[in-house]
């Protein structure tokens, strides 16, 4: 590879953890400012300079952020936080009902917002549209897929999931610990749409997880298993994407990703407005400054981790779009699929099984 493991894991930590230190200083005081401010509850990309910056200045305003990983994370620190502390907040779109049903979210204003710029797969009005409002909008997305090293795999192969659970790679695999994309990408594998999982189809699917797990060099979290890919312990990472190696494309160009024939799972994120806020002007501001070409540009290529800008008219230069194959997004979407939507029986049983698959020899 061209980066030395050390280098790798160097621009590894920088992109998920920098972030992190900015977010410290600015919650140094240990409480959230007056409401002059604008509090928003973010995950990593949301606290690049780069990104934050240029509308703090634009609108006289300071942006206090606390960093969350996960919706259910999100919500208990607004269920220990007083009505109003926050402002805006980012989840997951297929949570927005979540937020919805807990009374949370104020109803945007589709006329102030550039709902018809988006890329139409990704409005996810089956999840940010509660009773006929809108709640939320989305502001970035992405695919848990295959990431690979194309010098070391045949780029073909990874045009199938096939490839995954064949000989040829055995070894060279590893797969993202996170269950529900995966089994996302299980259920693609065999024929299974996402959103109609059963348990009719647990035995079959828990038969390809054993398959990918058999082919792992290792499952790991976000840092393990990109760092696996970077520094050339693994050749493919299951569950990987844009998000993995958009990043990195500079320092390490052999680094890309695959929407095989049998799709991808979709992952989407979103913008919400707190009812209780009390800073709603601003917090309007914000959104529409994330959503605009330029807030689009930075949130895509932020520091954390890069994705998909949810508005095609994203102000990206040409050798970024590139690394984020922008023009090829309509097919790869096409293909896509929700990450599975389980009802909590279900998702239990789908964690367990999960938990089978990392034990297993």
């Amino acid at each position: 590879m061209a980066l030395k493991s050390r280098n790798a894991l160097s621009i590894l930590k920088r992109q998920l953890y920098a972030a992190s230190a900015a977010t410290a200083l600015l919650l140094a005081a240990g409480s959230l400012a007056d409401a002059a401010d604008l509090n928003a509850l973010i995950w990593c990309d949301h606290s690049d300079p780069a990104l934050l910056q240029p509308f703090e200045e634009a609108n006289n305003v300071k942006v206090n952020v606390k960093e969350f990983e996960g919706t259910g994370a999100g919500l208990a620190i607004v269920e220990q936080s007083q009505p109003g502390d926050w402002d805006v907040m980012v989840i997951d779109s297929i949570d927005v009902p979540r937020g919805v049903e807990k009374g949370l979210f104020e109803p945007l204003p589709e006329d102030k917002l550039p709902f018809a710029d988006l890329f139409p797969q990704v409005k996810m009005d089956g999840s940010t549209v509660v009773g006929g409002k809108r709640y939320g909008i989305t502001e970035k997305f992405g695919y848990n897929t295959i990431g690979f090293n194309k010098t070391k795999v045949d780029p073909a192969d990874m045009q199938s999931l096939a490839s995954l659970t064949g000989d040829k790679y055995k070894g060279k695999v590893a797969i993202y610990d996170y269950y529900l994309p995966v089994i996302g990408m299980a259920a693609l594998a065999i024929g299974k749409k996402t959103a109609d999982l059963t348990d009719a189809d647990l035995p079959a699917l828990k038969e390809e997880l054993l398959k990918m797990k058999a082919n792992a060099k290792l499952v790991g979290e976000v840092t393990a298993s990109q760092t696996a890919l970077a520094t050339g312990e693994v050749d493919i990472l299951v569950g990987g994407g844009e998000w993995v190696t958009a990043g990195l494309a500079k320092e390490n160009p052999a680094l890309d990703f695959s929407i095989p024939k049998e799709g991808a799972v979709l992952w989407s994120q979103s913008l919400a407005m707190f009812k209780d806020s009390k800073n709603k002007d601003m917090a309007l501001k914000f959104i529409q400054y994330i959503l605009s070409p330029e807030g689009q540009a930075r949130l895509a290529t932020s520091s954390c981790y890069w994705g998909m800008p949810s508005n095609t008219k994203a102000a990206l230069t040409d050798d970024r779009k590139k690394v984020l194959r922008f023009d090829e997004q309509p097919g790869f979407l096409a293909r896509a699929q929700a990450y599975p939507s389980p009802n909590a029986e279900l998702d239990k049983k789908m964690q367990d099984m999960w938990t089978e698959m990392l034990q297993a020899k």
